[in-house]
């Protein structure tokens, strides 16, 4: 019996076997993964830390634009070194 205003949640053990349904398949990269993961839980927060080393940093808009602001050009054929030869 349904209860007014509860969302009622149904796992697929209840229902019949549908004809569309397939074995689960995982692909040997996942499955690689899903074992590293359990012989090393320690490897999210490692991954986590690494990850905040490099990209995780608030960025400073203003000194980008001073940094866009002080760019000098560059030359076309950057390595020439003789401009009177040609």
């Amino acid at each position: 019996m349904a209860v007014p205003g509860k969302i009622l949640r149904h796992s697929l053990a209840q229902y019949p076997m549908s004809i569309f349904a397939r074995p689960h398949y995982a692909s040997d990269a996942t499955q690689f993964i899903d074992q590293l993961k359990k012989q090393r839980p320690e490897l999210d927060a490692q991954q986590q830390a690494g990850r905040a080393l490099l990209w995780d940093k608030q960025v400073d808009r203003s000194l980008w634009q001073e940094f866009g602001a002080a760019r000098v050009p560059q030359k076309p054929y950057v390595y020439q070194t003789d401009n009177d030869k040609h």
